[in-house]
């Protein structure tokens, strides 16, 4: 469940991607067409990309939430796991 999750948020980061690359092509076509500066573009590439970053931060809280939510076993509790087992194993 945890990795379907990850993939999840992963397609999510990759759509963020290929927004801003699009975003990004529409800007400069723009600077190119005279409709903006190019200081413009930079100052809405920046803000492109400051959106992005806050999305994505967003995003991982709340991925991060679900998976606390959703009560699984991190890799400390399977490792803890396993120990006791062998220990249980050995003292037979």
């Amino acid at each position: 469940m945890e990795e379907i999750l990850k993939k999840v948020f992963l397609a999510g980061i990759g759509t963020l991607a290929l927004t801003y690359e699009k975003a990004n092509e529409v800007v400069e076509a723009m600077v190119e067409k005279g409709k903006i500066t190019m200081e413009q573009g930079k100052e809405l590439n920046e803000e492109l990309k400051r959106a992005i970053n806050k999305k994505e931060g967003t995003t991982n809280s709340e991925l991060k939430d679900i998976l606390k939510e959703l009560n699984l076993a991190t890799k400390d509790d399977i490792a803890n796991l396993e120990s006791r087992i062998n220990n249980l194993e050995k003292n037979r």
